[in-house]
């Protein structure tokens, strides 16, 4: 089948990088880039997964968590101020 198609400045430099690589023509590149734009992926390549590992409990007592930290320092900082007469 023969068709005109107006291709966007960037499509077109993808298509001549594909031309370069594999030394295709025009057809041939514009024909694999519809069939691998429009075909799923395939679901013969094994999922990708990441190792996890139990660290086991937390060691810092739970009153030492962050935001007990981040209201203690707080609470200096007023302290500071205040003493400042601020």
């Amino acid at each position: 089948m023969r068709t005109t198609i107006t291709l966007d400045p960037d499509v077109d430099a993808l298509l001549e990088k594909l031309i370069a690589e594999r030394k295709l023509s025009f057809k041939q590149a514009v024909n694999f880039a519809i069939r691998e734009g429009l075909n799923p992926p395939s679901s013969d390549r094994p999922r990708f997964t990441l190792p996890t590992f139990n660290l086991g409990d937390c060691l810092i007592p739970g009153e030492w968590n962050a935001q007990h930290l981040a209201d203690d320092l707080e609470d200096e900082e007023i302290l500071r101020k205040m003493a400042l007469g601020k």
